[in-house]
C-alpha cells in the first residue's frame, strides 16, 4: 500500500452480518455500506461453472444425521429430488457427509436457495432464509457494473479459489471419477470473457500455493494480465498442496522472513487471521506486518466480526456469544499496527472505523 493510503475495506462474503453470505443481496448491501471490494468464494459445478459458496459442501449432516447448520449454506437438504446426491467425501483430509457443488449442474444449483450459515449468532438473518439464489461469478460482476453505472462508484472483486487441489486432482465426483476442474484457469477465462481484469479492481486469493504460483508464472502472463495475488495464511496447519506433494512446510513457515520472501516471488500480499497480527491475549502487535512490508508484501487481515463469539475477551460486552462487542476498538488496534486491508462482515462498521482513524483526510 502506498504511504498515506487508506486500508482496503473488503466485504467478507458480502455484508454477511446482515444478509446470508454469498448472495447478491449481501454483496449489494456491502457496496451500499462503502466496501472497496466484495469477496466471493468460488467453487465449481459439475458443468464447470463458478458459483459463490464458502465451501463446495452445500449442506452437511452431523454424525447424528441432523443438519449441521454451521456447515450448511443452502436448502438442498429440503429438496427430495436431490436425496440421491447425499454422499460421503473427503475434503482436505476431513470426511464430510453432505451435498457437494461438483455433483450439481448450474441449472440444478439455481433451484436451490441460500440460508444463514450461523443462525445461533445471527438469528435476524434467518428471516432471509430460502429467499436468495446462489449467484454465479458472472452475476456478481454484473451487480458491480450496475452499481457503477448508477452511482459512478468503482468497486472491485476479491475472489478466492476454494480447495483448488480438491477440484483439480484430489477430489472425486459422486460416481468416483476425478473432478478435474482447474479453478484458476476457469477464473482467468471468465474474467477475460467478462472483461473485468483491471489490476486495481481484482485480487485473487487462495490458501494453497501452487495454484497461485501457476497464476503468476503461467496463466496470467499467457493472458497478458497482471492481477495481484494474495497468499492466504491460516493460524495452523499447512496448504493442502504442500501436504499432497510431501512439502514439510506449514503456514507458520510462510510468515517467517524467509517464508515471506518466498511468497513475494509470486504474490502481492498475504491474507492472515487477526491473531497473527495482534494475539488474542495481548495488545502488542507481532512483527508480522513489519516483516511482510520488508518483503514488499501487503497485509490483509481476516475476519472482523461484531459478535462476542469472534472477539478477543477484552473487546466483548457481557457473556452472550451473539451480543455485539467493541469491534471498532479491535479494528483501530489493527489499523494502528499498519495493516493494508481488512476483511469484515459488517462493512458499515469498518468504514466508520477507517474514517475515524483517518478523520483528517477528506473522503
Amino acid at each position: 500500500m502506498m504511504p498515506g493510503a487508506r486500508p482496503l475495506l473488503i466485504a467478507h462474503r458480502g455484508a454477511s452480518a446482515y444478509r446470508p453470505e454469498h448472495t447478491l443481496a449481501a454483496y449489494a448491501l456491502a457496496i451500499e455500506q462503502g466496501a472497496d471490494f466484495i469477496e466471493p468464494d468460488l467453487v465449481a459445478t459439475a458443468d464447470g461453472q463458478l458459483i459463490a459458496r464458502h465451501e463446495n459442501a452445500l449442506a452437511v449432516l452431523g454424525a447424528d444425521g441432523q443438519l449441521d447448520r454451521t456447515n450448511s449454506s443452502t436448502n438442498v437438504y429440503a429438496h427430495p429430488e436431490f436425496a440421491d446426491r447425499l454422499t460421503h467425501k473427503e475434503l482436505d483430509g476431513v470426511r464430510l457427509h453432505g451435498w457437494f457443488s461438483e455433483d450439481f449442474t448450474l441449472a440444478e444449483i439455481k433451484t436451490l436457495r441460500a440460508i444463514e450459515r450461523i443462525p445461533a449468532l445471527r438469528p435476524a438473518n434467518t428471516a432471509f432464509d430460502s429467499q436468495f439464489e446462489i449467484p454465479t461469478l458472472t452475476e456478481i460482476v454484473a451487480l458491480v457494473r450496475a452499481v457503477e453505472a448508477r452511482s459512478g462508484r468503482r468497486v472491485g472483486i476479491y475472489p478466492e479459489t476454494k480447495h483448488p487441489s480438491h477440484f483439480q486432482r484430489d477430489g472425486r465426483r459422486l460416481g468416483g471419477e476425478p473432478i478435474g476442474i482447474d479453478l484458476s484457469q476457469r477464473l482467468v477465462e471468465e474474467l477475460i470473457a467478462l472483461r473485468f481484469t483491471e489490476p486495481s479492481r481484482v485480487f485473487i486469493q487462495s490458501f494453497e500455493s501452487a495454484n497461485l504460483h501457476a497464476l503468476a508464472t503461467r496463466l496470467l502472463p499467457a493472458a497478458q494480465l497482471s492481477i495481484p495475488l494474495i497468499q492466504l495464511i491460516d493460524a495452523t496447519g499447512a496448504p493442502r498442496d504442500f501436504t499432497l506433494s510431501g512439502d514439510p512446510r506449514g503456514y507458520a513457515d510462510l510468515i517467517t522472513p524467509e517464508g515471506l520472501a518466498f511468497v513475494g516471488t509470486y504474490a502481492h500480499g498475504v491474507g492472515v487471521p487477526k491473531r497473527l497480527v495482534i494475539p488474542d491475549s495481548s495488545d502488542a502487535p507481532t512483527r508480522l506486518v513489519t516483516h511482510a512490508h520488508a518483503a514488499g508484501l501487503d497485509v490483509h487481515v481476516w475476519t472482523f466480526r461484531p459478535e462476542n463469539y469472534f472477539l478477543p475477551p477484552r473487546y466483548r460486552h457481557g457473556s452472550t456469544p451473539d451480543a455485539h462487542g467493541e469491534l471498532a476498538a479491535e479494528i483501530e488496534a489493527h489499523l494502528a499496527a499498519g495493516i493494508d486491508g481488512l476483511f469484515i462482515d459488517s462493512p458499515d462498521l469498518g468504514r466508520q472505523a477507517i474514517r475515524a482513524r483517518f478523520a483528517a483526510t477528506p473522503g
